[in-house]
C-alpha cells in the first residue's frame, strides 16, 4: 500500500492506519488462498477416510471465507481498498502453488499440515506487528488463531498414530 489513507480510526495517524492494512492485505491475500486450497482438496482427496476429509473440509472453508471477509471490512475501516483480486493474490504471494492434484487422504493432510502451519506462522507474526500498533486488529487476528490452530489440529489429528506420531514425519 503505497498511498495513505485520507482517514483511519481515531487515535491512529494516517501512516499507522496504512501500516495496520498493509499487515491485513497480506493476511487477507493468504487466506484468500487457504480457502481455494481448501476446496481443491474437498474436490480432489480420495481414498480411505474419504468422506471424514471431504466433509471436515467444507466448514473450514466457510470459516476462512468469513475471515476474509473480516480482514477486508477491517481494512476498509482503516481508510484502505483491500484488494481481493486473483491477479494480486499471485503476484503478491511468497509460498509456492499448492502442489498436488487428485490423491489419497494422507498426501492431502501432509501436504495441509505445511500449508497450516506456514498460515499460522504469518498470521501470529501479523498479530505480533499489531499488538502495540492496533489492539482492535490485534484481536482480530488473535481469534482468528484459535480457528486456524483448530483446524490444524484438525488435520493433524487424522494423521497421528495412537502414540501421538505424525505417519508423514
Amino acid at each position: 500500500m503505497t498511498d495513505l489513507p485520507r482517514y483511519t480510526v481515531p487515535t491512529l495517524t494516517l501512516d499507522e492506519g496504512a501500516q495496520t492494512a498493509a499487515v491485513l492485505q497480506e493476511r487477507l491475500h493468504s487466506l484468500n488462498d487457504l480457502h481455494l486450497t481448501l476446496k481443491h482438496v474437498h474436490w480432489n482427496v480420495v481414498g480411505p477416510s474419504f468422506i471424514a476429509v471431504h466433509e471436515m473440509l467444507d466448514p473450514q472453508v466457510d470459516a476462512v471465507r468469513l475471515m476474509v471477509d473480516a480482514i477486508a471490512e477491517r481494512i476498509a475501516t482503516l481508510g484502505a481498498s483491500p484488494v481481493g483480486t486473483p491477479g494480486a493474490l499471485v503476484a503478491s504471494r511468497t509460498w509456492e502453488d499448492y502442489p498436488i492434484g487428485r490423491a489419497t487422504t494422507t498426501t492431502h493432510l501432509a501436504e495441509l499440515d505445511r500449508v497450516y502451519a506456514g498460515v499460522i506462522t504469518a498470521h501470529r507474526a501479523a498479530a505480533d506487528a499489531t499488538d502495540k500498533l492496533d489492539p482492535v486488529t490485534n484481536d482480530l487476528l488473535i481469534g482468528q488463531l484459535h480457528d486456524l490452530e483448530k483446524f490444524h489440529w484438525f488435520i493433524r489429528a487424522h494423521l497421528e498414530n495412537a502414540g501421538g506420531a505424525l505417519g508423514t514425519a
